[in-house]
């Protein structure tokens, strides 16, 4: 229940903030061209409170999920003679929308991802100036701590301490990186290229259907060069028994040394139980090797014992930098972004490998609850340069098509017909609602709930 309520008030939050920004945009764009705006909604449905300024009623609805401008003769049937309201009362207004000439028009369409893409590049920028969380010591290669043994990595004779030097079509990539790309190739092979004591190996790894932690198909990431520290000992778990004590590292298990608790967990996982024998080092020495019973801890095979958090420390950029890294972080991501978008149109990416509120929710309670800024900051600033992006997808209903549709007309010459236009919009929302419900179910059946009915 507490990680249910941690994510939908994430998602109310992150979601919230994202959609009011981007109908900030449209709203004051609008209002510098002269279009009246009859509300700015907080939210949607019934109205709670707010005010009225001008022309314009700023208020707060019951549900808290983003906002919306109304802007006279905005939307097609708006624009259609209906009882009351005369079609040439919306057309010699000359606070209507379509009272503007095009281009002001294109420009309010294109305001709110604009105002997505800034609000992106503020938070980053903020993040880096601000914050700018480094680990007090990390492995800068791309080394590969362990290969779980009958996984895709292991078959492609990845082993462990090998580098990744390529990755895809990406040269010398960070794990960023390779999770990213891992993430636009579900099931498909990709070609990697490994460095294994100074010789360059050529191998090809499969991809699984979807990206979980630290694991790519097997393959998992050295980023300290130290053992685990033990932080803390459960009682009555195998950790005790075996004489573990907070303070001690964990020099090596059955011989492989590892670095985070990750990669350990996914070796006892692989063991199924089986003891392990582990070296552990106490006051600087290493202590004779103990065996350990691993047993089901939390539905899975595990010791019984906390590990150290990884050291990391602020170290805030001067403001010039701190620019350029969100500049960069911004052109990667929405290179990923639109990626993505090339190889779900030419059907290299399932469309069920998209996620939806539930998956956004899940994530930004994840983000919520870990530890540091980047993932909030990092996680807002990517599902701003997302709706962004999105929005100017030349499709009705979406800014993006609201502007394509006044390019053909520039280039017709005159506008397209309000009865046409109107079915062009409604088509479009049943193939909007029909793809929003799609994803929403692929969403729901990636529950943790739902995990057993899986093949």
């Amino acid at each position: 229940m507490h990680d249910f309520l941690v994510a939908v008030g994430s998602f109310i939050v992150l979601v919230g903030l994202m959609v009011v920004v981007h109908e900030f945009g449209h709203f004051a764009v609008a209002k510098l061209c002269g279009v009246r705006v009859e509300a700015f909604s907080f939210g949607f449905g019934p109205r709670l409170f707010g005010f009225k300024y001008g022309d314009t009623d700023y208020k707060v609805c019951l549900l808290p999920l983003g906002g919306f401008v109304k802007m006279t003769g905005e939307s097609p049937e708006q624009n259609l003679e209906s009882p009351g309201t005369p079609m040439d009362d919306v057309a010699d207004d000359p606070g209507a929308f379509t009272s503007h000439p095009r281009w002001q028009r294109m420009l309010i369409g294109v305001a709110g991802p604009i105002a997505n893409f800034v609000l992106a590049f503020v938070l980053m920028v903020v993040y880096y100036a601000v914050f700018n969380e480094v680990t007090s010591v990390e492995v800068k290669s791309t080394t590969v701590e362990w290969v779980l043994p009958g996984s895709a990595a292991a078959k492609a004779g990845i082993q462990p301490g090998d580098i990744i030097r390529r990755f895809d079509n990406v040269d010398n990539p960070d794990w960023d990186a390779v999770y990213t790309h891992a993430a636009l190739d579900p099931n498909q092979f990709v070609p990697v290229t490994v460095d294994r004591g100074g010789t360059n190996l050529q191998v090809t790894l499969q991809m699984p259907p979807e990206i979980k932690g630290d694991d790519v198909s097997g393959l998992l990431p050295q980023y300290l060069p130290d053992p685990i520290a033990v932080d803390r000992v459960e009682p009555n778990t195998p950790a005790e028994k075996a004489g573990m004590r907070p303070g001690d590292a964990i020099l090596s298990v059955d011989g492989h040394q590892f670095h985070t608790l990750q990669s350990l967990v996914s070796y006892l996982q692989a063991g199924h139980g089986n003891p392990v024998s582990l070296v552990l080092i106490r006051d600087g020495a290493a202590l004779p090797p103990v065996v350990a019973h691993p047993a089901q801890l939390d539905a899975g095979w595990k010791l019984g014992f906390a590990s150290k958090p990884i050291p990391y420390h602020d170290s805030p950029l001067p403001l010039t930098l701190a620019v350029n890294k969100s500049l960069d972080f911004c052109a990667d991501k929405s290179f990923v972004i639109v990626e993505v978008l090339q190889r779900l149109l030419t059907h290299k990416v399932s469309i069920s490998q998209l996620q939806g509120p539930v998956g956004i929710a899940r994530a930004a309670g994840d983000a919520a609850e870990t530890r540091g800024w980047l993932p909030k900051f990092g996680l807002a600033g990517m599902i701003s340069l997302n709706l962004g992006i999105l929005n100017l997808l030349p499709f009705p209903i979406l800014d993006g098509g609201m502007i394509f549709l006044l390019l053909i007309e520039s280039v017709i010459r005159h506008d397209i017909n309000l009865n046409v236009k109107e079915r062009i919009y409604q088509a479009a929302f049943v193939v909007i609602i029909a793809f929003f419900a799609f994803v929403l179910f692929n969403d729901v059946t990636r529950l943790p709930i739902f995990e057993h009915l899986k093949p």
